[in-house]
């Protein structure tokens, strides 16, 4: 199974951090190639499924603006958030580590079936984002 994984300070306390990435809508802000994410009743819970519109240009396999799922798996507060994105079919997980007032360590690890093919620097993008985001007071 290939994996991938990528970690950087964001320049935000581990709960503010949590706050932001709980809110379901907000990961269409930091995910890269999510255009919008409409979450089911159960919102940020273990077992909830979110429909994900995608903004990614067409492929061989995959017509422009596709749809998904995203099964959320794990649900840690304030340190663990894992799902799978069904339409891409790659599982990730997101690990934060408070490593001051405010900073935060986060790990974000991508994995997929052997004949899956994602870009290597999707955890590294991902975090870039978010990193991004957190550095704007308004967007946490």
């Amino acid at each position: 199974m290939p994996r991938v994984s990528a970690a950087r300070e964001l320049l935000a306390s581990r709960e503010d951090v949590w706050h932001f990435i709980s809110e379901p809508r907000h990961f269409a802000d930091w995910w890269p190639g999510v255009a919008a994410v409409e979450p089911d009743r159960r919102g940020f819970a273990e077992g909830a499924r979110w429909t994900v519109r995608a903004n990614e240009r067409p492929t061989l396999f995959r017509r422009s603006g596709y749809g998904g799922t995203l099964h959320v798996r794990a649900v840690n507060p304030p340190r663990r958030f894992a799902w799978t994105l069904t339409g891409d079919r790659l599982d990730a997980e997101l690990l934060l580590e408070e490593t001051g007032p405010d900073r935060t360590r986060a790990l974000l690890e991508v994995s997929a079936a052997w004949l899956v093919s994602f870009p290597r620097s999707l955890p590294r993008r991902a975090l870039t984002r978010l990193h991004d985001l957190c550095q704007t007071a308004d967007a946490l």
